[in-house]
């Protein structure tokens, strides 16, 4: 019996000093690597493949509803991105493409066709196509190539933040340092007092790639503060896709 203990204590030493070596390792390695470096590793784990399908739990809140739908969503990289949100009936569908949104809801009868501006509206700052690709696939919303970072290592993150602060937008984004996904990114407007924030709690590996199993979305704008979190139930890499759009007559039009 103490041979047992004994064996046990000594096992539980070398687990223990094992663990801190690796964290020691990790806070090391972090102190190394440079922000130049990280974005590359970052820009290099993008998602490859051509296609994907994916479907979403999506728990949306503000002050004026609270509601839970099922989102499908199909990418066609760089040429797609492809939405369908449900709640026992089609609530709406939308097709965006690099130069064009579309959208159309059979709840009110309405539709949108035209410039980025009804997505402005939704997530409170500019986005083009590739951003939303981006928001979508755990990847940066700018293009990080353009600055110079500075980086600090925080909670097994790499926190990355412009060494020349603009005068427009305070931009914060956290690696993570296992995948070099997103761990985190926000936007913020203070002359407008607008913020968007994103969270990437967890990713799924699925054929090779690393896509986000939470995306939660943060969005203030004065006093008015919406969430938007989504919760990945299935996906799909490489298959063929079905991004089929039409917009049914006798709908109207609304702009923005």
């Amino acid at each position: 019996m103490r041979t047992l203990k004994y064996l046990l204590l000594v096992s539980l030493f070398f687990t223990s000093c094992k663990i801190k070596k690796q964290v020691t390792d990790i806070a090391a390695s972090a102190k190394e690597i440079s922000a130049k470096r990280i974005v590359k590793k970052h820009l290099a784990a993008d998602f490859t493949k051509n296609t994907l399908e994916a479907k979403f739990k999506v728990n949306y809140k503000d002050r004026n509803m609270k509601q839970s739908i099922s989102v499908d969503l199909k990418i066609k990289k760089d040429e797609i991105i492809w939405l369908k949100g449900t709640k026992f009936i089609n609530i709406f569908k939308a097709k965006i493409t690099p130069d064009k949104v579309r959208f159309y809801s059979p709840l009110e009868k309405t539709y949108f066709e035209g410039d980025f501006s009804m997505l402005k509206k939704i997530l409170g700052t500019e986005i083009n196509f590739q951003q939303l690709q981006n928001l979508f696939l755990g990847q940066a919303m700018v293009a990080l190539k353009k600055e110079k970072y500075e980086v600090a290592f925080v909670e097994s993150n790499y926190v990355l933040s412009p060494q020349t602060p603009s005068n427009l937008f305070e931009i914060l984004f956290a690696v993570n340092a296992e995948n070099f996904k997103l761990a985190y990114q926000s936007i913020i407007d203070a002359n407008k007092l607008q913020r968007l924030e994103i969270n990437y709690p967890s990713y799924k590996k699925v054929a090779k790639e690393m896509f986000p199993q939470e995306i939660k979305i943060y969005i203030k704008r004065g006093i008015e503060q919406t969430t938007i979190d989504f919760t990945l139930k299935t996906i799909e890499i490489n298959t063929k896709i079905n991004t089929s759009f039409s917009i049914p007559k006798g709908y109207k039009r609304i702009y923005r």
